[in-house]
């Protein structure tokens, strides 16, 4: 590892964080065309791109859920730029739509970021993001004739909206207008929890705020009895948060707190009157569910209901389901579903049909069923419908995708890293495979903010796999697969860990005769993008190519833009002299060192990601085009008028990926 020290640090291309300066515009125009030049002289792109628009072409939809007389989905015909939310009375029924997102911009960039329905299944509230942005505008819409209210809500950031009982409004956090400056860089701070009562104009009532503390994050909702207001406080992306409580049966009843000692991470799930059913990871670094008396708060006074698991197995998330509880488990990266009793003995397991992950869960209490969605790496997401009180599982939807999942098979492997800690990873790949190292291989890695990585499909690594390409995808330190002592072991100053579980993946791969340096390329975006230019700039030897998306690349400034300032729970602060020795150590950006030959780079970012600017990828691309001693080309690819990645239109997903995969076809031995 390169040994940075204050005294080396330069920023010679500062200039590029201004993203819409006519210097920035023309250095972006510049490496566009660079790029574009590269890939579009690549004989495989075209093809690999037609492929993928064939492989993407299915049928995509998401669990139902039930309000009132109507049950809501959303569903992709295939290459549909975005999914259209559909109603329909019966699952059994012809479904009509209720709000197809194409029809509010001819290029599909603007997005249906978040919905909520009203108790009575009567109003539905939802928010649209432009170009991928952060920032929501929200609408009321009426089910039954839809059409839209007058009603439009604006600033709101990081929300979802939560209704009163009655229908007259709801809840939403979000921030003031900002005062000048971009909006896609101010940073943000004080946020607010608002409501908005239907047919009012701005500004919206504030509910609670506290401008005391304004780096801590704000989400309402509303108890299923509709008796109280919950709304979680965050402080970043802290694991640990605080639970405030308003009765709102009790006119102008003060926002009190409830679990408020910041020991650890709550999540309420239900409640009985008085009594929440909160899943903590309090005295539990795996998860439990316990009960807890609003004039109880003390842990002495809990009831667990379900206890933390044996060994390593995690309580993902639980819900209720009348008289019963669906809790997701997790063991060693992916999932299992089963129901458990009110009091927390296990009823049953749900059969599942691979090992696999449930990325998606619906379900009511005043409900009989529990949706879900299941996939894996070769089983595109599938829909089923559980019963609780029956135990029967049957089929909702289940995709056709133009492939033969029996032509590939999946591995997990567990390998040591550097300090001898045991790590999982997946591998998958044609059926048959001989490891004679002579394959191409894409290593995926995240390995930050209490995230997993479980299984999932993606027609986009199919078309890799098809092509004789590996896909790897190792469970980081920093993740959350095993809990809360597996997320601190990655972050702060245990950082290095994740790149050295990153690396010993690599070189696993390589040892056990899957590939060679050469053939090797590493991937991941945001917190994974930060992954990739650490492992880049640490071990340029070890890599035949490298995707750093959306990174988060210079770890000295990262706090000074929009929300970035929340990540210091899992990187330090900048600004603190003993954090800043340890990010100097692996930021990419003051990491790279000139003449040394780095392997082939294809940075991708967006002109206006307002998660993580653009400019952290700018002035890495910049850096080490100026550095780079070899003859591997150093390329950015940045799309226009595109954010983080949420939202983006169909269309522009398999452009992305077509020039990658084309990429590493080209760069890779």
């Amino acid at each position: 590892m390169y040994d940075v020290t204050v005294s080396d640090v330069v920023d010679t291309y500062r200039w590029l964080e201004d993203p819409d300066s006519p210097e920035t515009i023309a250095w972006v125009t510049e490496q566009n065309r660079r790029s574009e030049a590269f890939l579009s002289s690549i004989p495989q792109r075209d093809e690999i791109r037609a492929r993928l628009t064939a492989l993407w072409n299915y049928e995509r939809r998401s669990p139902p859920s039930r309000h009132g007389e109507w049950y809501l989905f959303s569903a992709n015909s295939g290459l549909q730029p975005q999914a259209v939310l559909y109603k329909t009375r019966g699952l059994d029924e012809a479904a009509e739509v209720l709000l197809d997102p194409n029809t509010w911009s001819d290029d599909g960039t603007i997005a249906l970021a978040a919905t909520s329905v009203s108790e009575d299944g009567r109003l539905l509230a939802y928010a649209k993001s432009s170009s991928g942005s952060d920032w929501m505008t929200w609408h009321v819409r009426d089910i039954a004739t839809s059409r839209d209210l007058p009603d439009e809500v604006c600033w709101s950031k990081f929300s979802g909206a939560a209704w009163a009982h009655d229908g007259g409004g709801f809840y939403y956090a979000g921030y003031a207008p900002p005062a000048g400056g971009n909006v896609f860089t101010t940073v943000n701070t004080n946020h607010v929890i608002f409501f908005h009562t239907l047919g009012d104009t701005p500004p919206d009532r504030v509910v609670f705020s506290r401008p005391d503390h304004p780096d801590w994050l704000f989400s309402a909702d509303v108890t299923d009895d509709g008796r109280f207001l919950v709304i979680t406080q965050s402080q970043g992306t802290h694991r640990e948060n605080r639970i405030f409580v308003q009765d709102l049966t009790v006119p102008d009843a003060p926002v009190l707190p409830f679990l408020d000692r910041f020991d650890a991470s709550y999540r309420v799930v239900d409640n009985d009157a008085d009594v929440f059913h909160v899943w903590t990871d309090h005295g539990a670094p795996r998860g439990r569910l316990v009960s807890i008396s609003r004039g109880r708060p003390e842990p002495a006074a809990w009831t667990t209901v379900i206890a933390e698991p044996a060994g390593t197995d995690v309580l993902s998330s639980v819900a209720r389901v009348g008289a019963a509880w669906v809790a997701a488990w997790r063991t060693d990266a992916h999932e299992r579903l089963c129901v458990h009793d009110r009091d927390g003995r296990l009823r049953r397991e749900v059969p599942l049909p691979a090992l696999g992950a449930i990325p998606v869960l619906t379900s009511r209490r005043v409900e009989p069923d529990v949706f879900f969605a299941f996939a894996s790496f070769t089983y595109p997401g599938t829909i089923f419908r559980h019963t609780v009180e029956t135990g029967v599982t049957t089929l909702w939807h289940q995709p056709v995708v133009d492939f033969e999942p029996g032509d590939f098979e999946t591995r997990q492997v567990f390998y040591t890293s550097k300090d001898g800690t045991r790590v999982p990873m997946f591998i998958v790949h044609k059926r048959g495979l001989v490891l004679d190292g002579r394959h191409r291989a894409y290593l995926y890695g995240y390995g930050g903010f209490d995230i997993s990585l479980t299984p999932a499909f993606s027609a986009s690594i199919v078309a890799w796999m098809e092509r004789g390409g590996i896909f790897a995808q190792a469970n980081l330190r920093g993740g959350g697969e095993y809990g809360k002592a597996w997320h601190d072991a990655g972050r702060l100053r245990h950082k290095q860990n994740v790149f050295d579980d990153f690396i010993a993946a690599a070189e696993y791969l390589i040892r056990e005769g899957y590939t060679t340096s050469s053939r090797l390329a590493i991937g991941g975006g945001s917190n994974g993008g930060l992954l990739v230019g650490a492992c880049l700039t640490q071990r340029p030897d070890l890599f035949g190519a490298a995707v750093p998306a959306v990174g988060v690349l210079d770890m000295l400034r990262f706090h000074k833009f929009t929300i970035g300032w929340a990540w210091t729970s899992d990187y330090g602060n900048p600004d603190d002299p003993d954090d800043r020795a340890v990010l100097l150590q692996y930021s990419p950006l003051h990491n790279i060192r000139p003449g040394v030959a780095y392997p082939a780079t294809l940075v991708i970012t967006a002109d206006h990601d307002d998660r993580v600017a653009p400019a952290h990828s700018h002035k890495f691309t910049a850096t080490l085009q100026d550095a780079q001693a070899g003859a591997a080309p150093i390329l950015s690819r940045i799309d226009v008028k595109a954010g983080h990645g949420a939202g983006k239109p169909t269309a522009k997903v398999i452009d992305e990926k077509a020039d990658v995969w084309a990429f590493l076809e080209a760069v890779l031995d």
